[in-house]
């Protein structure tokens, strides 16, 4: 099987999921999303199970598998929950980082940075993923890094989508070089600050796009 076949399906099916074409509660027809893509139906079973684990689609046994919006409310919790792992792993990272990683960082950063340049928004992300990533396993926290990277893949959709809001892209820039000088400086508190509002400001930039889509549809 070709995985990364099976991975592009699911960022295609993923985009027409939050985009709002595929409704809660809607059932995914295999048959039709194999043709659709011009696949066999294992790519699409495979698609089908990155998208479950990110919380996308359900799985029901006999019935098949079935579009899952998270309500507003759900996504705030999410996004509040996220900013705290990310705050406390910053905190540890800015007093464990190793000098290795904290290049890593910086190189990350500066693919970032070209990406804004670039106004591509695909690139910039991942780029801010290899970010947040690296600040995750420079905790020294196996467990927090555990926890931070399950609820990152839950939103990355959100977390994605949210960087299309005009001038996001260069907000969050703005964002990380400030969560890298805390870093960098060995400020625990400073890092976490930058790093919580740098999450809980994506939830909001969230909602922003997701009125603006809905009023679109409409």
């Amino acid at each position: 099987m070709d995985t990364r076949r099976a991975d592009k399906i699911a960022s295609e099916i993923e985009e027409l999921i939050v985009n709002g074409t595929y409704a809660d509660g809607e059932r995914l027809n295999e048959h039709v999303l194999a043709e659709r893509f011009d696949v066999s139906r294992t790519p699409i079973r495979e698609a089908f199970a990155t998208l479950a684990h990110s919380g996308l689609v359900q799985h029901i046994p006999r019935r098949g598998v079935f579009v899952r919006h998270p309500g507003p409310v759900e996504m705030m919790e999410m996004f509040e929950v996220m900013a705290e792992l990310e705050a406390a792993a910053g905190r540890l990272a800015a007093m464990r980082i190793t000098d290795d990683a904290l290049k890593k960082l910086r190189a990350a950063n500066a693919g970032c940075q070209a990406a804004v340049s670039a106004n591509d928004t695909e690139g910039y992300y991942a780029q801010n993923e290899t970010f947040h990533h690296l600040i995750y396993a420079q905790s020294g926290n196996s467990f927090l890094e555990a926890e931070a990277l399950r609820l990152h893949r839950r939103l990355k959709p959100f977390r994605r989508l949210q960087l299309r809001v005009r001038g996001r892209m260069t907000q969050s820039m703005a964002e990380h070089e400030a969560i890298l000088a805390g870093i960098e400086a060995g400020q625990p508190d400073a890092t976490a600050n930058a790093l919580r509002g740098h999450i809980a400001v994506q939830g909001e930039k969230f909602h922003h796009l997701m009125a603006s889509l809905k009023h679109a549809a409409e």
